[in-house]
């Protein structure tokens, strides 16, 4: 009975090494991924993928993963759990890559509650660089409290660059049809 047991035990170990070495040696190619595990996946290369929707021709809209050209800094092959997404408050059919959702209270509080911070590594990293690129440092606004995370927040708000106004008063020209110009002629 024992030797049944051990070789039972053998057995487990056996298939889960091999399923282990599998996914650790498989590469991921984000045209590969499906709509359900595109978002917040990382390819092999360390490229983040992101999930985009095409319309074809018909009216059809199709759901298609692509590469990004944002790098990750420590993860590759990397598809995000369902256990983080639901930790930071994201959803696996966001489409694209934005700093946009920085701006919502409820989000920022999951992503910088201690199960998401601690525990996500790539959706902190994410939103780590997509910050930075704001002018904003994640960790800081993570720390900060009430009116000062407003402020970081506002921040990301204000961060994008506005074209100068006129430097000089506009004028206004009417159009005018040639049916309403004046005839060269005069009247008659």
């Amino acid at each position: 009975m024992d030797s049944f047991y051990l070789f039972k035990t053998f057995f487990v170990c056996a298939v889960i090494f091999t399923f282990s070495v599998e996914a650790t040696l498989g590469n991921i190619a984000c045209e590969n991924l499906n709509k359900d595990s595109c978002a917040f996946a990382v390819s092999s290369s360390g490229k983040r993928c992101v999930l985009e929707k095409n319309v074809r021709r018909s009216g059809k809209e199709v759901f298609v993963c692509s590469t990004s050209q944002i790098d990750t800094d420590q993860v590759t092959n990397w598809i995000e759990s369902d256990r983080c997404l639901k930790a930071c408050g994201l959803d696996r059919n966001v489409l694209g890559i934005s700093s946009d959702s920085l701006l919502d209270s409820r989000f920022m509080q999951k992503l910088c509650s201690t199960q998401c911070y601690t525990g996500c590594p790539n959706i902190v990293d994410l939103y780590f660089n997509l910050a930075v690129g704001e002018g904003v440092y994640l960790p800081s606004l993570c720390q900060s409290e009430g009116d000062a995370k407003r402020r970081g927040m506002s921040e990301i708000r204000s961060s994008g660059n506005v074209a100068p106004g006129p430097t000089a008063p506009a004028k206004f020209m009417v159009d005018v049809s040639p049916a309403m110009a004046p005839s060269p002629i005069g009247p008659n």
